[in-house]
């Protein structure tokens, strides 16, 4: 064996014993920046406040148990929910309604309830050690916010996220125009799972190696997973989709996991209609094929083609595809063969492919805050293997220190080997370039998916007080590390991070 492979090996076992070290210490040691040690101004708890006066109110009640799930196909998980399905009860409102939840928690760890793309008070985040103290188990918490922006959203845990959203803790949330466009309205969530193993919510430290290894952004995660879902369900135990021919639905899509997928549908019956609850610009829009990477939320208008069966399925080139295929049949067919025939083309759409409707800058702002955030993955002596910003790991990165109305340029630069999905809390930003080039049509998200090697430049206003997470959506990279903060100068959070409150 020559000495470039012996060292390559050792490479692989020293960090997946510095991973395993890491994993198992207490990585958020409550010094952090970030807790409430330094109360400097006012609390996050006196700021944003809403109320529902004269306004119709939407009240949910959501509980967190254990539930034996079958995803199909004889697989069975032990998962952990909102009210007993994966995904969680379907929250539907109407922009302008006052949304009132109430969570209780019946699991045996804490708990929250993220609203994941909703702008919103700081204090409704659902960010534990940040906004809110975690929901222990017995107790409850009330979540309250205006409806205010429509669109395609959803919630999920975010405490321990990388465990608890993978186990199920994730649900639909649909914000109705007053007077909507479609009358038929649909929702898919896309998830992978762990069915061969106890690994369900664990690191795959040897996947990612192979992954550094062989140039595959994602490689941790497909090592992991070994079936796919769509809305809690896997292959034949997916629900059929009943329409008939010419008939246009919106289907709306999550990915609640943390590998991309791509959604072929049959040639000429999808355009993308809005990315991250953003109207595209309505002169764009037709693809074959639908690319959504980790928490990120597409919305298409789908038109059955013909009489016949159709199947909306993932990349047949992708492993375990044959999990992820909604039959669409006509009603007079419903007992008929389905055609399970997928053709991928090359015509890919991603969150991305299109710009927005409505912009947040109709120039190129002059930035009051720049900020260059390079992701990567790395090492922390005594604690393992990491995900990075600018060399640091949450809590002690940098935070994007920011004053209210301030306009805030983020370079972001991969430098890593691995897909880094990133998520920005309470505010919307426009993705101006990509690699050094603008985009003649800049698009409005909350994710941008950043792979090995790519620049994005993003421009954002600071115009929702108080403490707001930007972090990795690959759950698992933000467990370890890969998260930073906005922080408004003025105000601080009372709260700890640390001990039962972990916010990744």
């Amino acid at each position: 064996m020559n000495r470039k492979v012996v060292g390559s090996i050792l490479i692989v076992i020293l960090l997946a014993i510095g991973g395993w070290l890491f994993i198992n210490s207490p990585f958020y040691n409550g010094s952090s920046q970030y807790n409430g040690s330094s109360q400097n101004g006012i609390s996050i708890l006196e700021v944003g406040a809403q109320e529902a006066g004269d306004r119709p109110v939407k009240t949910f009640d959501l509980t967190a148990q254990e539930t034996k799930w079958e995803l199909g196909d004889g697989k069975k998980v032990n998962a952990w929910t909102y009210n007993g399905t994966v995904p969680g009860e379907a929250l539907r409102v109407t922009e302008g309604d006052f949304v009132r939840v109430h969570l209780k928690n019946e699991l045996g760890v804490p708990v929250t309830i993220h609203w994941h793309g909703v702008i919103l008070p700081n204090r409704m985040d659902g960010v534990p050690g940040l906004t809110q103290d975690a929901v222990e188990p017995g107790e409850s918490f009330t979540y309250e916010f205006i409806a205010n922006d429509p669109g395609t959203y959803w919630y999920h845990s975010h405490q321990h996220s990388a465990e608890q959203v993978d186990r199920g803790l994730y649900g639909s949330l649909v914000i109705e125009e007053k007077e909507p466009e479609y009358d038929r309205d649909e929702f898919f969530i896309l998830d992978e799972w762990a069915t061969r193993s106890r690994d369900q919510g664990a690191f795959n430290m040897g996947g990612m190696m192979r992954g550094h290894m062989s140039g595959d952004g994602e490689m941790d995660t497909k090592q992991l997973y070994d079936t796919f879902t769509v809305n809690g369900k896997a292959g034949d135990a997916i629900e059929t989709l009943v329409m008939e021919e010419g008939e246009t639905a919106r289907l709306r899509f999550v990915n609640a996991g943390y590998q991309q997928h791509q959604l072929v549908f049959p040639e000429g019956s999808m355009k993308v209609i809005a990315n991250d609850a953003e109207e595209i610009n309505g002169e764009q829009g037709s693809s074959q094929v639908l690319e959504i990477a980790p928490g990120e939320r597409i919305d298409v208008a789908y038109t059955k083609q013909g009489k016949e069966s159709e199947v909306i399925a993932e990349n047949p080139g992708v492993e375990h595809s044959e999990d992820m295929r909604i039959p669409v049949v006509s009603e007079n067919s419903a007992d008929s063969k389905i055609n399970w025939t997928v053709s991928s083309g090359s015509d890919i759409a991603d969150g991305t492919t299109y710009g927005s409707e409505e912009l947040l800058f109709e120039e190129t702002p002059d930035p009051d805050v720049t900020y260059d955030m390079d992701v990567s993955m790395g090492m922390n002596m005594g604690e393992g293997m990491s995900f990075q910003i600018n060399g640091e790991t949450f809590p002690n990165t940098s935070p994007i220190k920011v004053e209210e109305g301030d306009i805030v340029k983020v370079n972001i630069t991969n430098s890593g080997m691995m897909n880094h999905p990133m998520h920005l809390h309470g505010h919307r930003f426009q993705v101006a370039s990509k690699n050094g080039k603008e985009y003649d049509y800049p698009i409005v998200k909350d994710l941008i998916h950043v792979r090995p090697g790519e620049e994005y430049v993003v421009y954002f206003e600071a115009n929702n007080i108080g403490e707001w997470l930007f972090h990795c959506h690959d759950n698992n990279h933000a467990e370890l590390g890969m998260i930073t903060v906005v922080d408004y100068q003025g105000v601080y959070s009372p709260f700890e991070i640390g001990g039962e409150n972990q916010p990744e």
